[in-house]
């Protein structure tokens, strides 16, 4: 199943994202279940995250959520995980 994560920083946290981010990253890569992934961007600086998860079902997908680097640093002020279809691409 298909799970987009999108998730926003709480303001001002530019900072506690730079200090993660190398472990964010090797989550991401560690796990293997992104299919795709990237910052979100306003005004030329991130704002939060869009990963698209790969996922055997919701409750997975909550589980990845929860172990990011990101996350269990404090880095969002949100979180939402939505079930996504392809249909281009």
């Amino acid at each position: 199943m298909l799970v987009a994560l999108i998730a926003r920083d709480k303001p001002d946290s530019l900072g506690l994202r730079l200090a993660n981010r190398a472990a964010h990253l090797d989550y991401i890569a560690k796990t293997g279940v992104a299919t795709l992934a990237g910052p979100l961007i306003e005004d030329g600086n991130p704002v939060g995250s869009l990963i698209l998860l790969n996922v055997a079902d919701m409750p997975a997908a909550q589980v990845w959520a929860d172990k990011d680097p990101y996350a269990k640093a404090g880095l969002f002020e949100s979180v939402q995980l939505t079930e996504w279809k392809k249909v281009v691409g």
